[in-house]
């Protein structure tokens, strides 16, 4: 079968990217010919809050990725489009995160389906965003009407694909183990690497820091007496997607410089097994959310996790067999470590979560987004 991934890829950075670049070996995996077709500018540099949206790694040598999509330029739309619908792909399978990718995916999906072969199916992450923005709704709408199916990867959002009245076939599918990291480390080798102090526990709040991940409720919780009395420390590693000033602010105001570790520089691929290793417990106290990467490199590297009652986190985490499931508050949180570290919680959880990760394979989302195109 010869597929077709429509998303971020290298030269690209960040989830997105190392997402596809996996998801395409799987395919491969199976016998599958694959090539991916990614963005030669994905945002214009004013709407992009980060420092570079480009990997300075070397790129996938195994892998067949064509740069060719701007978002903002129709001509390149068109020229894709036309060279997809001539080749004949038997799949193409889009990455749906934003709506404002709608536009030029939705204008894409169009052309291909003139060739009335291909089938067109999105890994749709999101269809009612996190942060909101004009035009929204016709953005996404004009997307997802070009496409035959749907695989989510949280049941809140083939929810929300029901509540918007699309009926094409779908499937919630779990967002598979992120295994692309390497094998894991011990703690001592993880912590000897990153040069923390062995006499500390460590909580790991990772990846991009925007408003919706709530670390301004983790440094509230952080803040709480019973947890500064005991030794552990809170290692921040993630590039700031927005105006550091108001997590400094409270970092001030609770005092807390002491007891983090800032890593707020984007984290390259091969630093990522130290910081999970490095950690006793990963937290993600979100406000709201779909699913998170996070949870499936921490799958992965076998370490115990707590999220926040929101959207599909939960989805993925048995509360009291891997971690904890809480409300987003400060103080639910401040209880959940409290109790992890006065009753050694870490061997319990690291054991549940070795049991809990077979389930998250990548030839189940293959096998999904092959049937949801009816193949």
């Amino acid at each position: 079968m010869k597929v077709v991934i429509i998303g971020p890829a290298y030269p690209l950075r960040g989830g997105l990217a190392t997402y596809n670049e996996r998801l395409a070996r799987a395919f491969r995996e199976v016998g599958d010919e694959v090539k991916l077709v990614t963005f030669s500018l994905q945002y214009p540099d004013f709407l992009f809050p980060g420092q570079t949206q480009f990997s300075t790694e070397a790129g996938p040598s195994d892998l067949t990725i064509e740069v060719s999509i701007n978002s903002v330029n129709p001509w390149t739309w068109w020229q894709v489009g036309e060279k997809l619908r001539r080749e004949k792909p038997d799949l193409v399978v889009f990455r749906f995160w934003l709506p404002v990718m709608g536009p030029a995916l939705g204008s894409i999906a169009r052309l291909i389906r003139r060739n009335r072969h291909t089938r067109i199916v999105a890994i749709t992450d999101n269809v009612i965003p996190h942060e909101k923005r004009p035009g929204d709704r016709p953005f996404t709408r004009y997307f997802l009407s070009a496409c035959h199916g749907f695989v989510t990867m949280s049941r809140a959002v083939l929810a929300d694909l029901r509540r918007l009245h699309f009926n094409q076939p779908a499937q919630y599918k779990p967002h598979p183990l992120y295994d692309n990291f390497g094998p894991l480390k011990s703690k001592s080798e993880a912590l000897q690497a990153l040069h923390l102090d062995t006499q500390f526990g460590y909580l790991l709040f990772f990846g991009f820091i925007r408003a919706y991940k709530g670390l301004d409720i983790m440094l509230e919780a952080f803040a709480d007496a019973r947890l500064a009395a005991l030794p552990i420390k809170l290692i921040i590693a993630g590039e700031y997607y927005e105006d550091a000033a108001p997590y400094e602010a409270l970092i001030k105001q609770y005092n807390l410089e002491s007891r983090l570790i800032r890593a707020t520089d984007f984290i390259p691929n091969e630093r990522v097994v130290d910081y999970f290793c490095a950690a006793d417990l990963v937290v993600q106290p979100y406000k709201n959310a779909t699913q998170s990467g996070v949870s499936q490199i921490a799958y992965h590297f076998e370490r115990p996790m707590l999220v926040t009652d929101v959207g599909g986190l939960a989805e993925l985490i048995p509360d009291g067999k891997v971690g904890y499931v809480v409300k987003p508050t400060a103080k639910a949180i401040a209880d959940a470590l409290v109790d992890f570290y006065e009753h050694h919680r870490e061997a319990e959880f690291a054991a549940g979560v070795r049991e809990q990760k077979k389930l998250f394979s990548w030839s189940e989302m293959v096998k999904a987004l092959k049937e949801v195109a009816e193949l």
